[in-house]
């Protein structure tokens, strides 16, 4: 059961916002909505390949008041971090929601 309290970080939450190119494909880049409190906590890690280079990806449970229109195309920044948005669902009481997000690093 999560309280209030244990919402301890404040993450950014950007929204994408895609413009063309110009040349028949889009540039995407992320608009802040919000800045809101969070519960972030760590749940596995695994090495991983992107573009030939080795990094790894971690995945975290975030916890955040319940709110509308949130998507698994938005992300949360917090400093250098981006926690990409894999699943989302809501808890019992409908209070709160339960995130399942992804790091990755180089």
């Amino acid at each position: 059961m999560t309280a209030i309290g244990d919402l301890n970080r404040r993450l950014v939450l950007e929204a994408p916002a895609d413009t063309a190119d110009g040349e028949g494909g889009v540039t995407r880049l992320y608009d802040v909505v919000t800045t809101l409190w969070a519960n972030v906590a760590p749940k596995s890690a695994r090495a991983d390949v992107s573009a030939d280079r080795l990094g790894g990806a971690v995945r975290y449970a975030i916890t955040i008041r319940s709110r509308d229109g949130l998507t698994t195309r938005h992300r949360f920044q917090d400093g250098a971090r981006v926690y990409r948005i894999l699943a989302l669902r809501e808890s019992a009481d409908r209070r709160f929601l339960a995130i399942d997000a992804e790091e990755h690093q180089d």
